[in-house]
């Protein structure tokens, strides 16, 4: 019982920590704010009259939803992409000052150390998700208790899944600059290829897709984990699904356990 207490001492000290640097970083805070702003306010108001396409001749509306509510659900995803990845900074930091090396040798399980670095990324990044949410009502979006709780629930699926992935590129890349560099050509092709910002019509038959859209671009669309976890959020903010309801979620928790498995081998080698 004493080890028990002493090992979640341990792990929350861990997530204390990371917690306590990721509030005391303005600019993080700055850009957790701004990035959905910038988003909702250029891009959603700018591009909603345009929110349509044209099948065979005949011009209609996509989805009956306006684009401001098509698009906050992703926003609330490019948001945990950001953070969390860019979170793994701290790894190499730490690697880099010689704390990472400190805490390896205490008596802590390295499985332990990880799983509270790693929830500390998470909920740093599910509130960086959280704070689109009070946007909801400058995008149209009405959300109950319910479909709050649900929400809040995948977000931090995502995120833990996300953070472990970071934990994985910063355990390959040994600098900052590269790790800035090439978490960037990670994160923006898997989320403009995610269905973010602009569906896959779901009332096109598989011909019909493929005449509208370019058959390497459906294939990337479909491959792309993010587009589910970006699907399973539409489902449960505004009720739009382009996928069966159940692969979002099963896609979210199966990611969220490859991931920490993942960062664990890389994280045993530090």
């Amino acid at each position: 019982m004493n080890r028990a207490i002493i090992l979640a001492r341990g792990l929350y000290g861990v997530w204390l920590r990371e917690i306590t640097r990721a509030t005391r970083d303005r600019g993080q805070m700055i850009g957790g704010i701004s990035r959905p702003l910038i988003w909702l306010l250029v891009l959603g108001v700018g591009l909603n009259p345009y929110f349509r396409g044209e099948v065979y001749g005949e011009v209609r509306y996509v989805i009956p939803f306006t684009y401001l509510q098509f698009l906050f659900p992703a926003v609330i995803v490019l948001n945990i992409m950001y953070t969390s990845i860019q979170f793994a900074v701290s790894v190499i930091w730490d690697r880099e000052f010689g704390f990472l090396r400190e805490v390896l040798v205490s008596p802590m399980p390295r499985s332990l150390i990880l799983l509270g670095k790693v929830l500390g990324g998470s909920t740093v990044a599910m509130i960086h998700g959280g704070l689109v949410l009070i946007l909801a009502r400058f995008a149209d979006v009405t959300l109950d208790l319910e479909q709050m709780a649900m929400a809040l629930g995948l977000m931090f699926v995502l995120s833990f899944g996300l953070t472990c992935f970071g934990v994985v590129l910063a355990s390959r890349v040994r600098s900052f600059e590269g790790f800035g560099v090439f978490s960037n050509t990670v994160i923006l092709p898997l989320y403009f290829t995610s269905s973010s910002v602009f569906p896959l019509d779901p009332t096109l038959s598989r011909t019909q897709t493929a005449t509208a859209y370019p058959e390497w671009l459906v294939f990337m669309v479909q491959i792309n984990p993010i587009t589910y976890a970006v699907d399973a959020l539409r489902g449960t903010i505004i009720g739009f699904n382009q996928f069966p309801a159940w692969y979002g979620p099963a896609v979210i928790f199966a990611m969220a356990a490859i991931f920490f498995v993942w960062a664990l081998i890389g994280f045993r080698r530090q």
